[in-house]
């Protein structure tokens, strides 16, 4: 069996291997997204200024915030307001990076939404 620690190296190890293959610009930003146990997060990153356009997390202000943070409702609503906050800034096109997790579960859910909701990847 595989320890959680060990896990997150191999996780670790895949996102340095998707990196190297894919940045964001200004005109075609970066959805960077990190799953915790308890909570999601999202950025939209330009690599080439190497700043965060627009962020969302399922930590957010009270009555943004789901009930729980590590479910898929929450990653939904996650995917929503990062989609909403990119539009916001002129932001269609995105390039997806999953962080190192497998396209499964809060991690497509987070996708899904941020289509429905505007965003093109």
């Amino acid at each position: 069996m595989i320890s959680p620690r060990q896990r997150n190296v191999i996780r670790q190890r895949v996102h340095t291997r998707i990196r190297a293959k894919m940045a964001g610009t200004a005109e075609r930003p970066r959805l960077n997204v990190y799953r915790s146990l308890n909570h999601i997060y999202t950025q939209l990153i330009d690599d080439a200024n190497g700043v965060t356009l627009a962020s969302a997390s399922s930590k957010g202000k009270k009555g943004e915030e789901a009930k729980s943070g590590g479910n898929v409702e929450a990653a939904r609503l996650v995917g929503k307001l990062i989609a909403e906050r990119g539009v916001e800034k002129g932001i269609k096109k995105v390039v997806f990076d999953r962080g190192g997790y497998l396209y499964h579960g809060r991690i497509k859910a987070l996708a899904d939404a941020a289509r429905e909701a505007g965003l093109d990847f």
